[in-house]
């Protein structure tokens, strides 16, 4: 195999991963239901469905929150939806809003 033809087959593999590389604002909404802040630490656990860019079923479990100021004006028990993305190896929200 010539250069040109290893350079080209290696570009290709590079981005044909591109979307298992998405960034956390690519990531689907989700739905949950707030069930502990801690607004100090800035993580909130919530019981959620799928997350089916983690390749996660519903569970319940904590996250990081991107800003912990996105927490301030949530409570326990809120119904949400929300964006969760692996960010620099840590589970986290990266948008969060009322469920409609």
């Amino acid at each position: 195999m010539n250069r040109h033809a290893l350079l080209a087959l290696c570009a290709s593999l590079i981005f044909s991963a591109a979307p298992a590389l998405a960034a956390p604002e690519a990531a689907a909404w989700s739905d949950g239901v707030i069930r502990k802040l801690n607004r100090t630490s800035g993580s909130i656990t919530i019981t959620h469905g799928e997350l089916p860019n983690l390749h996660m079923g519903p569970m319940t479990m904590s996250f990081k929150a991107k800003d912990p100021a996105m927490l301030k004006k949530w409570k326990e028990g809120d119904k949400i939806r929300f964006r969760a993305a692996e960010v620099k190896g840590e589970l986290t929200v990266t948008r969060i809003e009322a469920a409609k």
